[in-house]
């Protein structure tokens, strides 16, 4: 087992690793911007180095200050978190160059799955459905008007690398296309260095579907489930769970039979998220692979009773996962995530600040990973998730009814957040029925006055 592990994050999912940390008996380094002085990640680890300014690219961003501060402190490994590093193989490949393990995939595994052309490929030789689209990169806008017309419109433009919305346009006719190809290329180059874009068909009004694999470094893949994400505005998550109210045993078991081929193929290790649309007569196609650990991870934690993290480190310790949880995993009862984040509800405006009061709610059947505490303040700087508000219950209603609970308990003042909007959403009927897809929002009558809670 690691000695000592760098935390190359910040916010709630570096208290989260420290204290899988702490449970494992390992010791933890956190690295922090000058804006992040005081934030709790850097009180509970046992050293603390600053890396940097507060802008992300001369910190949290900076490969040689992330691995000068692990080499200082002669760390082990390395957990890069979410987010920041965490997908970019380049910083992988300097944590083993350096001779500091990197707590997630090899760095080439990182690069084929952040290529999604390259995973399209991977996931179909494996059987895993995939939509439609083009075999590689669109050369230009007359190989693209000449595949649209094949597979039929709406089609969908990606950019090849990243996500988060970004390099994404929909394309409902030819005469569109040149001119949206050319807008995806270049949001595509602006935001991840590449401008490569390729094309999908498009599903209206789909499911979010993702499901979550642990993989050893012995050739052993488990699937632990899926989790539903399609509450969600402009691509972005806002409410999760597990299992998914639109998955049946027998499309989970094969989906996870055919994925766990396509991990093994090409020697995935440690944690990663498939992520899937659902179409309206409930068949899946792949999407993309997130090769690291998700935001969301909570709720799978909760139904399956497996810790993730401390999975993760154990895995990259050389563990086999039978040695880390009963195989085959099996899901019990249902868990719902809600992402509260410093924003007003109504208009979704950033809302940082310094928090004048706060109340976490507690309970049977409750659990919140934040770094927030009342006088603490919430940075401009990076994104504006304030806390994670878990609930489980016996069934899916339990869990509705828990949150419902947790969230008229859970109190930030000084800064605007989304827990009333949070509640109107678990409140509204087609929710609570399971009767929703990503446009859920588009179609959800926004108002509140977005203070107090």
């Amino acid at each position: 087992m690691f000695r000592k592990i760098l935390i190359a994050n910040r916010g709630e999912i570096a208290l989260r690793v420290i204290c899988a940390c702490k449970d494992l008996g390992i010791k933890t380094v956190a690295v922090y911007s000058e804006a992040d002085r005081h934030s709790l990640h850097v009180r509970f680890a046992d050293e603390a180095i600053c890396i940097g300014p507060a802008k992300s690219t001369l910190s949290y961003l900076n490969i040689p200050a992330v691995i000068s501060a692990a080499e200082i402190t002669n760390v082990d490994a390395v957990h890069p978190g979410y987010g920041f590093l965490s997908e970019n193989p380049d910083f992988a490949e300097v944590c083993e160059l350096s001779g500091i393990k990197f707590i997630g995939p090899r760095p080439d595994v990182i690069r084929d799955m952040g290529l999604k052309q390259r995973a399209r490929t991977i996931m179909a030789k494996a059987g895993v459905p995939i939509l439609p689209g083009s075999e590689g990169v669109l050369a230009s806008a007359e190989e693209a008007l000449a595949l649209a017309s094949q597979i039929g419109y709406p089609v969908m433009l990606k950019a090849a690398a990243g996500g988060g919305g970004r390099g994404m346009r929909v394309v409902r006719s030819e005469n569109d296309l040149p001119s949206l190809l050319a807008q995806a290329q270049s949001e595509a180059a602006a935001a991840f260095s590449c401008g490569d874009v390729y094309m999908e068909k498009l599903i209206e009004a789909p499911r979010h579907i993702e499901f979550q694999v642990l993989a050893d470094e012995h050739g052993n893949v488990e699937i632990l489930g899926e989790r539903e994400c399609s509450i969600q505005r402009r691509h972005q998550k806002l409410l999760e769970e597990s299992p998914s109210p639109s998955v049946s045993p027998e499309l989970r078991k094969n989906i996870s039979d055919r994925l766990r081929v396509a991990m093994k193929s090409v020697g995935y290790t440690n944690a990663g998220t498939v992520e899937f649309l659902m179409d309206e007569n409930r068949n899946l196609y792949f999407i993309e692979v997130n090769a690291r650990i998700q935001v969301e991870h909570p709720v799978t934690e909760f139904v399956t009773g497996v810790d993730l993290v401390k999975a993760q480190i154990r895995i990259a310790s050389g563990e086999e996962l039978g040695s880390i949880f009963r195989t085959p995993v099996t899901l019990t009862g249902h868990a719902i995530e809600c992402r509260i984040n410093a924003e007003d509800p109504r208009t979704f405006g950033p809302s940082p600040g310094r928090i004048t009061g706060l109340n976490i709610p507690g309970g049977i059947g409750v659990r919140v990973d934040t770094a927030a505490y009342t006088d603490g303040f919430i940075p401009p700087y990076y994104d504006s998730l304030v806390a994670k508000l878990i609930t489980y219950g016996k069934d899916r209603d339990e869990a509705i009814l828990r949150m419902r609970r947790a969230l008229s308990m859970f109190v930030v003042e000084g800064i605007h957040t989304t827990t009333s909007l949070h509640d109107r959403i678990l409140c509204d009927e087609n929710f609570v029925s399971g009767n929703f897809d990503t446009t859920f929002l588009t179609k959800f009558p926004f108002s509140g006055n977005g203070t107090g809670h």
